[in-house]
């Protein structure tokens, strides 16, 4: 049996949510709490999965934890801490410039839909490493952008074709490799490996663990439907309902004796 020792006690955590509240306003000015009061937190080298039905809440949890709002969707209370940084509260370019992309990082649902077919891969990794570091070369930039490329699998060749040559397991993981070039503390995955073949998101999943195992990311938010992928892929899972979180516990404990 695992006993708590002084590593456990003095686990650093990354992501530290309290109480937040964030809600979309309809036509009619009325607030609807798609996010209710949600507390989380998230260690250096963990990964929590946040699961539950369709329209509870997920995708927009995984939107708030940004910090970084667009109407319909406006902050209502609570704080977010990313390792030690309060971002509730902060200039949404301020947010932009120094949070965003380095120390949290977002994959949306259906990625593979997010790269504009008119550019090349490597002229998005250029927009995204330049609007944090601008002096950065473009040759220096092609370099990081190949040597991470293979560190996750994916040939360097894919820098220089446009999206539409791509297939949608290949689109999905060059957007997952470029959302994490600058090497972000958190990655936010909501649904990753939905609308992919079983082989797809297999190797989706495989390079989103090999984010962890390779210290790319220190922790992983990954959000699904699925409980059996989250029992394998994170260490604890939240279940939300409703936009509020209506149980959590370790992996093991919230597939094999959940409340």
């Amino acid at each position: 049996p695992h006993v708590e020792g002084i590593s456990d006690l003095m686990a650093k955590v990354i992501l530290d949510v309290n109480e937040l509240t964030t809600n979309y306003i309809t036509r009619f000015r009325e607030p609807i709490y798609a996010v209710d009061h949600v507390s989380l937190k998230v260690e250096d080298g963990k990964s929590l999965g946040i699961a539950g039905e369709s329209g509870c809440g997920k995708s927009t949890l995984a939107l708030s934890l940004m910090g970084y709002y667009f109407a319909p969707l406006h902050y209502s209370s609570g704080q977010i801490t990313v390792d030690g940084t309060t971002i509730t509260g902060m200039n949404p370019d301020d947010i932009r410039k120094t949070i965003l992309g380095r120390e949290i990082s977002y994959i949306p649902q259906a990625a593979m839909n997010a790269l504009n077919p008119t550019r090349k891969i490597i002229h998005f990794i250029e927009d995204v490493i330049q609007a944090h570091h601008p002096k950065t070369t473009k040759k220096e930039i092609y370099e990081l952008a190949r040597e991470r490329f293979e560190l996750l699998g994916l040939p360097p060749e894919v820098l220089n074709k446009y999206s539409v040559e791509l297939s949608g397991g290949m689109k999905q993981r060059t957007v997952i490799a470029t959302s994490v070039i600058l090497s972000p503390k958190v990655l936010i995955a909501d649904e990753p490996s939905s609308a992919l073949d079983v082989t797809s998101q297999k190797m989706v999943i495989k390079m989103v663990m090999d984010l962890m195992d390779k210290g790319i990311i220190k922790s992983l938010v990954f959000i699904t439907h699925e409980l059996p992928l989250l029992y394998n892929v994170t260490d604890d899972i939240m279940v939300m309902y409703a936009g509020q979180v209506v149980e959590k516990g370790s992996a093991a404990e919230m597939v094999f004796d959940p409340i």
